[in-house]
Formats: structure tokens, sequence, C-alpha cells
């Protein structure tokens, strides 16, 4: 079964972890220091926090969670059918797990991450760098185009 995963930038992990916790009237499953996840069933998500230097607040990602490397290749499959560019990554450690990936901007620019998590980490992640778009610039409204899909763990790039 898939699940929906919501990763949000915090600025205060505590305070959130206090906001979080009560709205689901649970605790956390994982609590590092820096990051903080939920996996409810009553919605059926994967709900990530983290405060990490250098994020900016609000929404980091959206994601959906498979059970299989099966899955995520249909999943995958998917995403390229639309037209879209994916950027895979295997065995990569992020959020304190290791895991394989796919990830896709949609049409407005919002990453989406579909993953096959097999295993627990250490550590939140490597930084890498990111894919970047250099943009276009249209004849009257400026850049044109979508940026391209960028995933890697770190405080640069965000992370499930």
């Amino acid at each position: 079964m898939k699940r929906l995963h919501v990763h949000v930038a915090v600025d205060s992990l505590e305070q959130s972890i206090g906001f979080y916790s009560t709205l689901f009237g649970t605790q956390p499953s994982v609590t590092k220091a820096d990051y903080a996840k939920w996996m409810l069933d009553d919605p059926k998500v994967n709900f990530a926090i983290s405060a990490r230097a250098g994020r900016t607040q609000g929404l980091d990602h959206l994601g959906i969670q498979v059970e299989s490397d099966g899955e995520l290749r249909t999943l995958a499959g998917r995403l390229k059918a639309a037209g879209e560019t994916t950027r895979d990554e295997e065995a990569v450690t992020c959020c304190y797990a290791q895991g394989n990936k796919a990830w896709v901007n949609d049409p407005s620019g919002i990453r989406w991450e579909t993953f096959f998590t097999f295993g627990d980490a250490t550590s939140y992640g490597e930084d890498a760098p990111a894919i970047e778009v250099t943009p276009t610039a249209a004849a009257c409204c400026g850049p044109v185009g979508k940026p391209e899909p960028r995933a890697a763990c770190g405080a640069a790039a965000g992370c499930c």
C-alpha cells in the first residue's frame, strides 16, 4: 500500500513536535536532534519535519512512499510517461534511512519524491549538489520553463 509523504521545514523542532504530536494524537516514531517523523495510519501518511540550517521554513516537498522497488519503478515510469524528467537515486542515505528514490518537479515546480525505504541509517544524509536550471528569458515576463528536479540530502538541498 502506498503512503502519502509530507516534509515540512520548521524553525523550532521542539515546538513543532509538540504541535504535531497534539494534532496527530501521538508522539513521533522517529526523533533525532534535527528531525522527527510520524508514520500515521489515519490518515495513512509519512509526515516528517526537520530544522536544518539554511533551509526556508514551510513545505519542503511531497512524496509517495511505496513498499517495493517494483512499485517504485512503476511509479517512476508513470512520471516519465507524463513527460517529466526524473532524478533517480539508488541506495542513498536520507532522513536517517536508506532507500531508492525518483524525484520529479510537477508542472508548478513542487518537488515530489517517490521512494522505497529498505533500512535505517545513523545520519541524516550527505550534502550533494542540487540540479539547478538556467532559465531562459521570455520576451516580457522573465524566466520560462520549469526547474529540473533536484534531490539530495543535507542542509543545502533538503530531503525526506
